[in-house]
């Protein structure tokens, strides 16, 4: 496979256990990542300010999974295809483990503290503590329970996002049996079939923005697979589109995906535009671009920090959440009670990322 154009060898990698950190990496993929993780925790706060979608500047911010998905599919397909045969299936799960797994827990510890102390809600007391025991165990062997219809009937509700890792978990699982020894030719039929399917999908719901709860389940097969898919096609095929745009430009046009207008109608038909077309060709460009050594600071920190703040800043929505339901903020209290919340949730993933998850993998990794 050709080498990437714009690759650094870096102290650790943000995707990567601790212990394969020797390979070049995308820096810019990296910051793309950031800015996808920045944007679903506006996204969640939006959701509860403005509950009506089309009102809303960025609702299509739930599609920053599906560009997750696909980056997924690249970095996996880059840092296992030629190693894995080598390295043998169940070393790989044990690397994906020691990787995802601990903030998947820690997500869910988080979770459990806030639901039980939430001080503007009554579920801990309707629930009771044996019901909430089994939402902690769900949490952190995802396995789905959605056993709170008060609030939208989530597979995960201590820590929503929990579902879409549970997809990436059987992603990784399904490439390190199967995936990884396919032909180019095999993948491109996978992957238009897995396409055709995310689209049937958009049309029966009426957009992709399903996989999460209950009555939309399955909807999170088809957008792993298409989006995963993909990603591992882009490497494969070496789709890098050489360019001087760098980090900024990029990133612009990641965010304008999620800023489309959110219209009935419509989105069956927009949104497998931007996972199946748009998001492969973000991949394409970022791969194929080059920063300078300050951006490239800045991309390794957001990389880095995606994943903690992704699984650690739910459970303060749902505090978030209860709060407006008890207290009716007025929309002046909002502009700055946001703001003020998505700084403060930024630092506390950075303090779990440097405190508890890195120290966790360092040791499970023998390091």
């Amino acid at each position: 496979m050709p080498a990437p154009t714009q690759a650094s060898l870096m102290k650790k990698s943000s995707q990567e256990p601790l212990q394969l950190t020797t390979r070049p990496h995308f820096l810019v993929l990296d910051g793309l990542r950031g800015v996808a993780a920045l944007t679903v925790l506006i996204f969640h706060f939006m959701e509860i300010v403005v509950p009506d979608p089309s009102k809303s500047f960025i609702t299509h911010g739930y599609l920053a999974v599906d560009f997750f998905f696909c980056l997924s599919g690249f970095v996996i397909a880059y840092a296992y295809d030629n190693r894995i045969g080598q390295l043998g299936s169940w070393a790989f799960f044990r690397l994906r483990l020691i990787r995802l797994h601990p903030l998947v827990v820690i997500g869910a510890v988080i979770g459990l503290i806030c639901f039980v102390l939430d001080p503007f809600s009554k579920l801990y007391a309707l629930k009771g503590p044996g019901k909430t025991a089994l939402l902690f165990v769900s949490g952190s062997l995802m396995i789905p329970y959605p056993a709170v219809p008060e609030r939208y009937h989530n597979l995960f509700h201590l820590n929503p996002p929990t579902w879409s890792l549970l997809w990436e978990y059987i992603a990784n699982i399904v490439y390190a049996l199967i995936l990884y020894r396919i032909s180019r030719k095999t993948l491109v039929g996978l992957t238009i079939v897995a396409a055709i399917a995310l689209c049937i999908t958009a049309n029966a719901y009426g957009n992709v923005g399903v996989g999460w709860g209950i009555g939309n389940e399955y909807g999170g097969l088809p957008r792993v697979a298409g989006s995963f898919l993909l990603g591992m096609l882009v490497f494969r095929s070496g789709w890098r589109i050489t360019n001087s745009l760098g980090f900024v430009p990029i990133s612009i046009l990641l965010l304008l995906a999620f800023l489309v207008p959110y219209r009935v109608g419509l989105n069956q038909f927009t949104e497998p535009f931007l996972v199946l077309v748009y998001f492969p060709f973000l991949i394409a460009l970022g791969a194929g671009t080059q920063t300078n050594p300050f951006w490239d600071r800045l991309c390794n920190w957001l990389g880095d920090l995606s994943y903690p703040l992704y699984m650690v800043h739910y459970p303060f929505i749902w505090l978030f959440m209860s709060y407006l339901e008890a207290r009716k903020p007025t929309a002046g209290q909002l502009w700055v009670l946001v703001p003020v919340l998505t700084v403060a949730l930024i630092a506390f993933a950075q303090l779990i990322m440097a405190y508890v998850d890195t120290p966790i993998r360092r040791y499970l990794s023998g390091k």
